[in-house]
Order: structure tokens, then C-alpha cells, then sequence
């Protein structure tokens, strides 16, 4: 197994659960402490772990920066380690806009009134899977048969990553614990990553027996880290969930919420922008209407 994969993934299981998780806080090309200052001028804007911080701030850097020139002003990444975590700062109106997933964005609309700005088009779709996935090499064709294997959930509000294998648990009256049960000595065989791409690896290198993953990470991947993807197979594809959108705080300021759904909505029309949704496989982004998310809701609550 590649070690530098090994060790990121061993060390996140050991302290995911136990360290509090220290922010970053990225200013286009320079790492800072970690800091939301009362007052601070910059536009702040919070990244959720869809895939690891390394990958998120790889993936995001050069349209933060594009922003930041749109805006004629700083615009600062703030990374947290869950998605729940994300979505208190923006409850509590610390960040201005932030990248999210479907789950998340259906908690936090029905919890404190968190607003949709645009969603992404990837492939032509602005929907996306779950994507069930185990090695290449097993002889696991369907869900039902990992029943007592190690399974990697993602991050507990996840659609893809958590929601969907929970709810497939419930049609037939199972849970996670129930169903995934404890390996020799006593620890849950179901674990959560916290990241979409650390999910893969996990299956990719053995380390678990399946994982729920976001197709448009895989497919990412697929392009980006072929290696990796050549170690997993698909055995289950979800129906489709409304792409992970861009929202905005309740209360934003109403010019500043237009100005960044232009900048956003635009971005195909100039090179630079092209270029950046290109390198990033988005053809564009563009609004939809919140009941998109309807089919998240009824999951949510069939679960609970």
C-alpha cells in the first residue's frame, strides 16, 4: 500500500474522534493562523470536506482567487473538520458563503433558514449518486452481501456518503450497528472518514470491505488518480440528489449575496473563468429551486 495514503488514513481514524481539529484559514497563496477576527474586512468562505483539506484547497484555490479579483477585495478560506461544524459558522454568520453538501444544506435550511446561491452543472447534470463501491478484486455484487464487513461512512450529514447506505438499512429494519456489527475485539466494523476521497483509498487499500462515496468525487478521481479508482468497483448506484450547492447565510447582506451569485453565474463567460470550471470539471453554475432537495428530506426521514 502506498504509505503516504496509509499513514494520512490511520492517523485520521485515531484522532477524528478524540482532537479537535485545528481551522485552516487560507488567504489565496499563504497558510495563517487560525483566526476569525469581529470586524475582519475580508469575505470569509468555508469549504466542507467533501474530499481532505489538501485536496479541498487544491481544488479551490484558483477560483477563490478569481473571486477575490471579482470582488476587488481579500477573500478567506476557512476549513473545518465536519460538516456540522461548517454549518454552525454560518448559523452564526461567521463566513459569508460556503461550499457544501446536499445534507448539510437540507439540515441547515430546515434548522436556522441557510439559503441556496447556485449549484454547480457537472457532465451536463446538476445531480449527482451515491455510488456503493468495494475492491476490485472482492466478489460483492450488491449491498446486502456486506452484512458484518468494515464499511466507511464519509461524514454523519453526508446524502452520499451516510444518508443513502443508512436509509437502504432501513427499508429492511436494520442500522449501521445492527447491520455492520463489531469486529473480534468489540469495535464497530462501520467507521466514518470524513472525507469522500479518504473513503476510497479505504476500499482501494483494503482497509474496509465497502464504502458510500460521492459520484462526482469518483468520477474526479477517475480522471485525476486513476490508480486509485482501478483498485474499487461500483455495485450500487443511488438515485439522483441535487448537486452540492453554494449557500449563503439567512441574514446576508442582500448586495453582497447578488454580487457573488453573479460572479458565480458568470464565470463561463469569460476565459479566465472558463478555464478555472474546466480545470475543475464544472461546465457551469447556475440556480435551482429548493425542492430539488425533496428527495434528501424524504430519506432523512425515513431514517429518522
Amino acid at each position: 500500500m502506498n504509505n503516504r495514503y496509509l499513514i494520512i488514513f490511520i492517523l485520521l481514524i485515531l484522532f477524528s474522534g478524540c482532537v479537535e481539529k485545528p481551522e485552516k484559514k487560507i488567504n489565496l497563496s499563504m497558510v495563517q493562523e487560525p483566526d476569525i477576527r469581529e470586524g475582519d474586512p475580508a469575505v470569509k468562505v468555508a469549504i466542507g470536506p467533501v474530499i481532505s483539506p489538501k485536496e479541498s484547497y487544491i481544488y479551490y484555490e484558483e477560483m477563490i482567487r478569481y473571486i477575490s479579483i471579482k470582488i476587488n477585495g481579500p477573500v478567506k478560506i476557512i476549513q473545518r473538520h465536519t460538516y456540522q461544524e461548517i454549518n454552525e459558522l454560518i448559523r452564526n454568520k461567521e463566513i459569508e458563503f460556503a461550499f457544501i453538501c446536499s445534507g448539510p444544506y437540507v439540515e441547515g435550511n430546515s434548522d436556522f433558514g441557510m439559503k441556496l446561491l447556485v449549484v454547480p452543472q457537472m457532465y451536463g447534470r446538476t445531480t449527482y449518486n451515491s455510488y456503493i463501491i468495494v475492491p476490485k478484486n472482492s466478489s460483492y455484487n450488491n449491498f446486502s452481501q456486506l452484512r458484518g464487513k468494515r464499511f466507511a461512512f464519509t461524514d454523519p450529514l453526508s446524502s452520499s456518503g451516510t444518508l443513502y447506505p443508512e436509509y437502504l438499512l432501513a427499508l429492511i429494519n436494520e442500522t449501521p450497528d445492527s447491520f455492520f456489527g463489531k469486529d473480534e475485539n468489540g469495535k464497530n466494523n462501520s467507521f466514518f472518514t470524513y472525507s469522500h476521497d479518504y473513503s476510497i483509498i479505504a476500499v482501494a487499500e483494503g482497509l474496509a470491505d465497502g464504502a458510500a462515496v460521492n459520484s462526482l468525487v469518483y468520477e474526479y478521481m477517475k480522471k485525476t488518480k486513476p490508480e486509485i479508482i482501478s483498485k474499487t468497483q461500483i455495485i450500487e448506484t443511488s438515485p439522483a440528489f441535487a448537486n452540492p450547492p453554494i449557500v449563503v447565510p439567512k441574514e446576508i447582506d442582500p448586495f453582497l449575496e447578488q454580487r457573488l451569485k453573479d460572479i458565480f453565474i458568470n464565470m463561463e463567460k469569460d476565459d479566465k473563468g472558463r478555464e478555472i470550471l474546466s480545470n475543475i470539471m464544472i461546465d457551469k453554475f447556475v440556480t435551482i429551486n429548493d425542492s430539488a432537495y425533496d428527495t434528501i428530506r424524504e430519506m432523512r426521514g425515513r431514517v429518522k
